[in-house]
């Protein structure tokens, strides 16, 4: 606020001293110079009745001869004064409006309510920094879920287009150098209400300068970064940074793993979307036969790398490979664009083809060359802008890939359900078949409407209940809480994915498995099942029903006859 006050007095100053000098004058001139009473006598303005005229005469709101008819020495001097001080008065005016229009008051006027609207937030918020296509669907997934954010972009236009956003919850928003220390101290980094900092800007040294600040300035904010550089990666984990998100090594993992686990992709893809969606069909991508990479970059390289650890046949089509580096295996050089490059890379005999450039429609033409030479190749496609959208649906290929969606869903899911990010992760070292079994049972789940996916925590309300239940030998368990409470023989249509105690979790635990204050259990099922297991968790009484079979009197009348009767 002090900033803004010396702009406004240092770029006022020429304005406010011509108004004071020329009402100075005007008002000494008018108390200096007589007037004549009607019997020739003489009398003098005083100080205030000179003011008080000088006010409203030179801002012609108003004229009056006050406090008695002016002599015409004075109705001269009025005259110069009329002229003067309106002068002076359009002269400031004018300043006033230019000041208004100065980019730099301007500018300071956005900080000082950007600031103001941070330090009223009084609940736990990330900043977001970088609006791009991953910070923006980011930054919606957050406010969906009742989760604040406040956004730091140097692109003025992306600010303008938060602003337009039809968000579910305020989000404070700057165009600012994300680079400078000031900027993010002015965006809350050190407020304690600040849980997190994510650079997602599409420059590796920005996201690098982020991560670094934010570690040295609010060590204990959690610090999530886009990266897909190796070498900036291995920079920003060596000072601590939580988690570094690399698009091209996810992909590529993706691929990897639909390739040897197709049930797992299918099952982690609905997984990922944390809203509720029917699950997707498996995509079966072919393990054996010959793949063709076009573009050699970061993102085929990561391909590459994969695919031939597994055993799989590779040939990349890449038209600078002096720049991009050779591939250890068979290079064609081309764009992939023309029917004889991929003729040259043998596309009759492949089973699939990636196109993998960093340029949206040497992308499409590859897929669309590539499915007139040969129909039955399995496609894989990376779009680059989401403005492009309609044209990579159109093209319909098997798997279309968007880093910036990427980085966002992986993201997304860390923040919104962290149980989650732990139950992929073990997932992971699951064999293909125990992924295809627990997808059936989740289909079944389904019954024409889409499962739903939540995270619930025993609350201290069960703690007492649970007590006196153990006491009598009636320890609740996993089995009592998936009863439905109308009729605890019938089960509710959920699945527990996982149970944590601690450090310790567990991924498709035994129903048997007892419960405790402070258990998070990962759920999915229908959404009525939710809400009967929060009503569970939450009522003692029937808490008390589920586990023993015993339904007891819940009003003070029937609690009194139950007395009676007994």
């Amino acid at each position: 606020m002090d900033s803004v006050i010396f702009l406004i007095l240092r770029r006022m100053r020429a304005p406010l001293l011509t108004l004071i000098v020329l009402y100075s004058v005007a008002i000494i001139g008018l108390v200096l110079i007589p007037g004549q009473h009607p019997d020739g006598s003489r009398w003098h303005l005083s100080i205030f009745h000179a003011f008080y005229f000088v006010s409203y005469m030179s801002t012609t709101i108003g004229f009056g001869e006050l406090p008695e008819a002016f002599s015409d020495a004075q109705r001269i001097w009025v005259t110069v004064c009329i002229y003067a001080t309106v002068t002076g008065w359009l002269y400031s005016v004018g300043s006033m409006i230019a000041l208004l229009q100065d980019k730099a008051l301007r500018r300071t006027m956005e900080e000082h309510r950007f600031a103001g609207h941070v330090r009223r937030i009084k609940e736990d918020f990330y900043l977001v920094c970088g609006y791009g296509q991953t910070g923006s669907g980011l930054v919606r997934a957050l406010t969906e879920r009742s989760q604040r954010a406040v956004v730091l972009d140097n692109n003025p236009e992306r600010i303008d287009l938060l602003k337009l956003e039809s968000l579910q919850e305020f989000v404070p928003a700057l165009r600012a150098d994300v680079r400078r220390p000031d900027s993010l101290l002015l965006a809350g980094l050190r407020s304690p209400y600040c849980a997190g900092v994510l650079a997602l800007t599409s420059s590796n040294e920005v996201n690098l300068k982020v991560a670094l600040a934010a570690k040295l300035m609010h060590p204990d904010a959690k610090v999530i970064c886009r990266a897909d550089s190796h070498d900036v990666e291995a920079n920003m984990a060596s000072f601590g940074t939580d988690h570094i998100y690399d698009p091209f090594d996810i992909f590529a993992r993706y691929l990897s793993t639909a390739i040897d686990s197709p049930c797992l992709t299918s099952l982690q893809d609905w997984l990922g979307q944390l809203h509720s969606s029917m699950l997707p069909e498996p995509i079966y991508p072919p393990a054996e036969g010959l793949w063709i990479i076009c573009g050699y970059g970061r993102f085929g390289k990561a391909l590459y790398s994969q695919l031939a650890a597994q055993g799989v046949e590779l040939i990349v089509v890449e038209m600078e490979p002096e720049r991009t580096g050779l591939p250890p295996g068979a290079l064609i050089k081309g764009r992939g664009t023309e029917a004889v490059t991929l003729e040259q890379a043998d596309i009759h005999r492949a089973v699939g083809i990636i196109a993998g450039t960093d340029n949206d429609a040497n992308n499409l033409s590859i897929i669309m060359t590539a499915k007139e030479l040969n129909p039955n190749l399995f496609t894989v496609v990376r779009e680059n802008q989401l403005m492009n959208e309609e044209l990579f649906r159109a093209v319909d290929a098997d798997i279309l890939m968007h880093p910036s969606l990427i980085v966002a869903q992986r993201i997304r899911i860390l923040l919104s359900a962290p149980l989650l990010t732990e139950f992929v992760s073990q997932a992971d070292r699951e064999p293909d078949s125990w992924s295809c079994e627990l997808f059936s049972r989740i289909v079944a789940l389904a019954d024409e409407r889409p499962p739903i996916l939540w995270e619930l925590k025993v609350g201290e309300t069960f703690g007492p209940v649970a007590n006196q239940l153990t006491g009598q030998g009636q320890e609740p368990s996993l089995q009592d809480l998936i009863r439905d409470p109308r009729n605890r023989d019938d089960p509710l249509a959920a699945i527990c994915l996982m149970h944590t105690r601690g450090s310790h979790c567990c991924v498709l635990p035994d129903l048997s498995q007892r419960l405790r204050v402070g258990d998070q259990l990962l759920l999915c099922g229908r959404p009525e099942a939710r809400d009967w297991m929060q009503w569970t968790l939450n009522n003692p009484d029937v808490l008390t029903y589920v586990v023993t079979g015993v339904s007891l009197p819940r009003g003070s009348l029937w609690r009194w006859l139950q007395r009676r009767q007994s």
